[in-house]
C-alpha cells in the first residue's frame, strides 16, 4: 500500500465508518504522499450560504444569487479556513493545480473574484479540511474504512450533494445500501 498514491480520487465512506466526522461521506483527495494526505468533503453543505463568509470577510456579492451558494464542511481540521476546488482557467495566489480539470485555492482573491461574479464557473467552497499524517490514509485504507475511485468532476461540480455518497460508489458499480456492515481480509 505504500506506493499508491490517491491524489485526485474519491475516498468514499464505507458504511461502517462510525466517525461522525466521515460518516457516509465523499471526500475528495487534492494531494497524497509519503508524508500524509489532505482532502475536502464534497458532500456535507453547511446551514449558511457563501454570503455570510463574504459578509466577514466584508465583501459585498454583486449578485444575490451568489451569497446563496452553498459552503461545505471540507474537513475536521482548521475549520475556520476556506477552500476554494475550482474548474481551472484563471489563477490565484494559494493555489495548486491538482490536475488539468481541478484546483484548490486558499487565497481571498479568487472569493474576490467570485463576489463580482468574475470567478471560476464551477467551484466547491469548503471550510476545513480533512487530513492524515504520513501512512495514516493507507492502514484505514487496510482497514476497510474507506473504498476509493478516480475523482469525477461531475460529481464534485454538478451532482447534488445528498447523491454524492451514492453516485461515487455507483462508478465502482456498487450499490451502497447493500454492503455488509462486517468485512473481512481473504
Amino acid at each position: 500500500m505504500a506506493s499508491i498514491n490517491l491524489t485526485n480520487h474519491f475516498l468514499i465512506a464505507m458504511p461502517t465508518l462510525a466517525d461522525p466526522n466521515f460518516s457516509q461521506t465523499v471526500t475528495y483527495v487534492c494531494s497524497h504522499g509519503e508524508d500524509g494526505a489532505m482532502g475536502i468533503i464534497i458532500n456535507r453543505p453547511l446551514d449558511f450560504g457563501l454570503g455570510e463568509i463574504l459578509s466577514q470577510m466584508q465583501l459585498q456579492p454583486t449578485d444575490e444569487r451568489i451569497g446563496h451558494i452553498p459552503v461545505y464542511q471540507g474537513g475536521p481540521v482548521q475549520r475556520d479556513r476556506g477552500f476554494v476546488l475550482f474548474r481551472p482557467g484563471a489563477s490565484w495566489n494559494s493555489s495548486i493545480q491538482v490536475t488539468e480539470d481541478v484546483g484548490v485555492a486558499t487565497s481571498r482573491d479568487i472569493l474576490e473574484a467570485i463576489s463580482k461574479g468574475e470567478g471560476p464557473r464551477e467551484t466547491l467552497i469548503a471550510l476545513g479540511y480533512a487530513g492524515w499524517a504520513g501512512g495514516q490514509l493507507e492502514q484505514e485504507m487496510l482497514d476497510n474504512a474507506w473504498l476509493s475511485i478516480p475523482a469525477s468532476e461531475d460529481i464534485i461540480f454538478r451532482v447534488p450533494p445528498q447523491e454524492r455518497w451514492h453516485r461515487a460508489a455507483a462508478l465502482l458499480g456498487i450499490n451502497i445500501d447493500t454492503i455488509a456492515h462486517d468485512a473481512g481480509h481473504a
